[in-house]
């Protein structure tokens, strides 16, 4: 079943794609087995710091997101991308993030958001990317 109303396989809309390096944080078990469904040839990381192409974390308060930035920008591959998903408002789920709030602390260290995407029925998606001057 793809995620949010677009019939997009969520595999997809996270620009996900064979022969990526892959971290996944907090990921529900759900999203997982929706990730599988598009059977991509991906490789887990197991920290952080094992210089993923590409990254998810699932958080719901600043502080614990701007720590997994930190760590995953000094990390990541020049030209990968970080995924954070934070529970809608609709969700019930207290939180602390916005799109505004995951802005604040991801430009100054050199990130930009390049999508945003529903990512189940609680989560949303903001994709971010290290600026191209920074590269």
């Amino acid at each position: 079943m793809a995620a949010g109303c677009s019939g997009t396989p969520l595999a997809k809309k996270l620009s996900l794609r064979d022969g990526q390096r892959v971290w996944f944080d907090g990921m529900p078990e759900h999203v997982i087995d929706e990730i599988d469904e598009y059977a991509l040839e991906l490789t887990f990381v197991a920290a952080p710091e094992d210089a993923p192409d590409a990254a998810h974390i699932f958080v719901t308060d600043r502080a614990a997101m701007a720590e997994k930035l930190t760590v995953l920008r000094e990390s990541m591959a020049k030209d990968g991308h970080i995924w954070v998903s934070w529970p809608k408002q609709t969700s019930g789920n207290e939180t602390d993030l916005t799109e505004d709030t995951i802005r604040e602390v991801a430009l100054p260290m050199g990130l930009v958001d390049t999508k945003v995407c529903a990512v189940d029925d609680i989560w949303s998606g903001l994709k971010l990317v290290i600026r191209k001057d920074l590269r």
